[in-house]
């Protein structure tokens, strides 16, 4: 039988930014071409949910399974599981039947219960003079005839995201419009996440996510030493390292590690050491949603002694195969997956057929600056103290995440295998 296939190109950008420093958020000068459709479409009011502690665990349990799929042995990995999330979510608003089942199932949530958990977190956000955490979303279809967008996903998605929706040709300047998308949203620090947009593709769904703050304590230049870090094959990098006294421990059985907060105490720099003789993997395949939830919401309170080396990093992946994995299977089927809610095409079944996730990581003695995107492409066709200071230097491999403190969500998680 012979089926036409066309691509919906769905694009999650997930973009983070974290910088610990005091700086002024500047506007972009960048400019987008395409047409902006929500002149005719108005948001309707949505009442926020007072309480998030009921869903939390399940979205916690989400970044982990995403975290654990994407790990690479022996590789620096840095993920956006909330940006991921968003981008998902907002997908799975226009899939039907069994293809929505599955992304529920793999999502943690009913698309019902995504768009109002989502809709709450992101509009109860904490903001400050020294931390930002914003997060932007937008959509983008071919004008090309042959593809009628149903208008209700994109109400839905105003309504819960607060997405921009542009109708375009995709063409060059399009692709250019994304990008510069991106890189405004991400102030700067994914200046790329797009490098064509093939013929078959008629929709793009984005997702920014970006984080500035200042540490509470910043590292004074005398905190700050040249040092030895080990890679897990026994190579050793000249490093420089942060050293500094925290208050906030974690231990597990296989892992020992400390929180570091950001100003205004409402984010933090989270680090895990695996014990001697524990790979990062090992202890990444011992994790779990309820552990790890468990872990930071109960810690140790006393003096810790830190080390936490300077370094920057970026991480790109193509994330179809991770979900279908974890389960996500019809949506990426050109042939059955069901995406009528979305839209529908003359050129054939609509189906995801990429998934871009870009991140970027800095830290450094005044915070961490870190920025993440994410694209979907669719195609038609109470705790006890210690009884004496710790010592965590992060000295080996070991994992990290940016987290929200109220709700205990890492919204950026990662590996850090080699400084260098």
């Amino acid at each position: 039988m012979n089926v036409k296939k066309t691509r919906i190109s769905l694009v999650i950008i997930s973009l983070l930014l974290v910088c610990a420093m005091a700086v002024n958020l500047t506007g972009c000068t960048m400019k987008v071409q395409a047409k902006d459709l929500m002149e005719g479409i108005t948001p309707n009011n949505v009442d926020a949910l007072d309480d998030l502690s009921s869903q939390n665990a399940d979205v916690i349990d989400f970044a982990i399974r995403l975290f654990k799929a994407s790990n690479e042995n022996g590789k620096n990995t840095l993920i956006s599981p909330l940006s991921v999330l968003c981008a998902l979510a907002m997908t799975a608003n226009g899939a039907e039947e069994e293809t929505l089942a599955q992304m529920e199932e793999v999502l943690g949530m009913t698309t019902d219960e995504l768009n109002m958990y989502l809709y709450s977190y992101m509009k109860n956000l904490p903001q400050g003079d020294k931390y930002k955490l914003s997060l932007a979303n937008s959509i983008w279809f071919t004008e090309d005839e042959r593809f009628t967008v149903n208008q209700d996903f994109l109400q839905t998605n105003a309504d819960y995201y607060g997405a921009d929706i542009y109708k375009a040709p995709f063409d060059k300047q399009t692709l250019k419009d994304i990008n510069n998308w991106v890189k405004q949203n991400t102030d700067e620090m994914i200046p790329e996440i797009l490098d064509q947009i093939p013929s078959e593709a008629i929709m793009y769904l984005v997702n920014a996510l970006a984080f500035e703050a200042e540490w509470s304590e910043i590292y004074e230049k005398h905190q700050v030493k040249d040092g030895e870090f080990t890679k897990e094959d026994g190579t050793k990098q000249d490093v420089k390292f942060m050293y500094g006294s925290e208050g906030t421990y974690f231990e597990d059985e296989k892992a020992t590690g400390f929180m570091k907060r950001y100003k205004g105490g409402k984010y933090a720099f989270v680090a895990m050491l695996p014990n001697e003789g524990v790979s990062v993997s090992e202890y990444i395949a011992s994790l779990d949603g309820e552990s790890l939830n468990a872990l930071l919401a109960n810690p140790q309170y006393g003096t810790v002694h830190t080390s936490i080396p300077k370094f920057e990093t970026e991480y790109k992946v193509e994330m179809s195969e991770i979900l279908q994995d974890m389960g996500m299977t019809e949506a990426f089927d050109m042939y059955n997956a069901d995406f009528e809610g979305l839209g529908t095409s003359t050129g054939g079944n609509i189906y995801i057929s990429r998934v871009l996730h870009k991140t970027f990581i800095s830290v450094g003695e005044k915070g961490t600056k870190a920025g993440a995107a994410t694209i979907v492409e669719m195609k038609d066709g109470a705790a006890a103290e210690p009884t004496e200071p710790k010592e965590v230097y992060l000295d080996r491999p070991f994992v990290y995440m940016l987290v929200d403190c109220e709700n205990n969500i890492p919204f950026f998680i990662g590996t850090m295998m080699d400084v260098n």
